[in-house]
């Protein structure tokens, strides 16, 4: 079975079971557990964002993290955002990766500003280094519909005469 899978066998049994890591149960315990998983996931997420901007931004962009952060419905968030010149200058948002825990959820998910929601169960490093595939899955998914809100030419990949 892959990690994937793995995980997301992980989040339907905390679904199954009514608690999260198979353990928690209240906000606070499940707060707690997410405030963890960020910190997890925060290498890979950076590492993801760091080669997207290499690859098709050549070197142009910046990576920024917000750390673990409330929301407007009372719940718990994390973003990493690639922003770049022609992304900035054409007006539309940075790609993005988000880890939310919304006030109404059973359990955290990720997604990015475009794209969403995959299931987030992450308790340890390896579960947070099964990831990337899904933050690369979502990085690409955002900057194609940025492609769509602006044009090609905030690629700069696609203008360097490759």
């Amino acid at each position: 079975m892959t990690d994937h899978h793995q995980a997301l066998l992980r989040h339907f049994a905390d679904l199954r079971d009514g608690n999260h890591g198979g353990a928690a149960t209240t906000r606070r315990a499940k707060e707690e557990l997410f405030a963890a998983t960020v910190d997890l996931l925060d290498p890979v997420a950076r590492r993801v964002l760091a080669d997207l901007d290499a690859r098709m931004l050549l070197g142009r962009g910046s990576v920024t993290a917000t750390g673990l952060i409330g929301t407007e419905d009372g719940g718990k968030q994390a973003l990493w955002a690639l922003s770049w010149p022609e992304q900035a200058r054409a007006r539309v948002a940075p790609v993005v990766i988000r880890a939310h825990y919304g006030a109404g959820f059973h359990h955290p998910h990720l997604s990015g500003g475009t794209v969403g929601e995959w299931p987030l169960n992450v308790f340890s490093a390896a579960d947070a280094e099964a990831e990337e595939a899904t933050m690369r899955a979502i990085v690409s998914a955002d900057l194609h519909n940025l492609v769509f809100q602006a044009d090609f030419r905030i690629v700069p990949a696609t203008t360097a005469g490759r």
